[in-house]
């Protein structure tokens, strides 16, 4: 029988948001029914509402969350109901030629829940990254869900869902920062903190923070940011990262923004064997130019981050295990704890730079 609960849609592009009823099925194979007990208002949801990801409208927003798994359907044996999870986007498949080389954080088939959520009236829904969580319940593939300790708040536990982890996994995956390394993150919001707060973790010896908002790099700092360069209009962030590092640019340079004037700086600001990573999402209509010479004779490696290129089964308990242990400070990103009518207004806050996360709670 089909639960009715409230959830929050984006109905047709660009339009506010609504607090609707709507019906999530009982676990069919292979899916599980997760009580949301927590969810992070994040950019991407965002990006659903205003078209910037696709027009599967309407969309059941949310998908960084976390709760207790109430039902799962034939097959599942990973889960259990009554388990305290996260929920995740990567539910990795196990087949696909990337699992098969033993690097499932790149999955390309990764699973999602078969049967649909929809309106009262039948109309189907389409969940964010497959997740839905700006409701009571919601519907994903088990495999979607990662048990991890439940003495971690679902406030905190949630941010791993996505922006969070980004982050973390930015810095820790992607760019492999390791102890005594320099580092610089081009723009401080959630994910470029994750970032500074996942250098910060594995001892990288200096840490920069670049951005135009003083108050972002105030926060920057609370997660180990050593340095912070404040960016005007005459601002030169290449010479400065390179002053901050005797010269010779960083070691790893994390765009956290994903615009082509961020990621040259990103380029020309690290060392000649330096990394870049690419996290913050551009849009679809942005070009790149640069020579390709520059790119020939500095060396080092240019890389994009999806999700982190984390791994929920690995990653998730072990970073939880790590906020428990006092050695990582999830719980500063959330800045406000709201409700599912206030969700408008978050995305507001987040565009004008008011917070690093609004956290719905169920």
């Amino acid at each position: 029988m089909p639960h009715a609960v409230k959830a929050v849609i984006a109905r047709t592009k660009d339009a506010p948001v609504e607090v609707v009823t709507i019906h999530v099925p009982d676990p069919g194979p292979g899916e599980a029914l997760v009580q949301v007990q927590a969810c992070g208002v994040c950019h991407t949801d965002l990006h659903y509402k205003l078209g910037g990801i696709g027009n599967d409208y309407p969309y059941l927003l949310g998908h960084e969350a976390a709760g207790i798994v109430e039902a799962v359907g034939d097959g599942v044996t990973d889960v259990a109901p009554g388990d305290y999870v996260i929920l995740n986007w990567r539910a990795v498949c196990g087949e696909c030629r990337a699992c098969r080389r033993g690097r499932p954080w790149y999955c390309f088939n990764t699973h999602n829940a078969t049967q649909k959520m929809t309106l009262e009236d039948g109309t189907e829904l389409s969940p964010a990254l497959g997740i839905g969580a700006f409701a009571e319940k919601t519907l994903v593939h088990a495999g979607q869900c990662t048990k991890v300790d439940q003495e971690a708040p679902a406030t905190v536990a949630g941010l791993l869902g996505c922006g969070v982890m980004a982050g973390l996994g930015a810095a820790i995956n992607t760019g492999a920062v390791s102890k005594e390394d320099t580092v610089a993150v081009i723009g401080c919001g959630g994910v470029g903190d994750a970032a500074i707060a996942g250098a910060n973790l594995v001892g990288a010896r200096r840490i920069i923070a670049v951005d135009r908002d003083e108050r972002k790099l105030q926060w920057a700092k609370e997660f180990g940011a050593t340095h912070t360069v404040l960016v005007g209009e005459d601002t030169d962030v290449v010479a400065e990262i390179q002053a901050l590092t005797d010269g010779f640019g960083a070691d790893v340079v994390i765009d956290a923004v994903g615009r082509p004037e961020t990621w040259k700086q990103a380029f020309y600001g690290r060392d000649l064997a330096g990394t870049v990573v690419l996290v913050g999402v551009p849009t679809p209509t942005m070009q790149l130019e640069l020579p390709l010479l520059d790119v020939f004779g500095r060396g080092g490696s240019l890389k994009s981050s999806w999700y982190g290129d984390c791994l929920p089964s690995r990653d998730f308990p072990v970073l939880i295990e790590l906020f428990l242990g006092g050695r990582l400070p999830l719980d500063k990103f959330v800045s406000e704890t709201i409700g599912l009518d206030a969700i408008e207004e978050a995305f507001d806050k987040m565009h004008r730079g008011e917070v690093l996360r609004s956290v719905v709670t169920l």
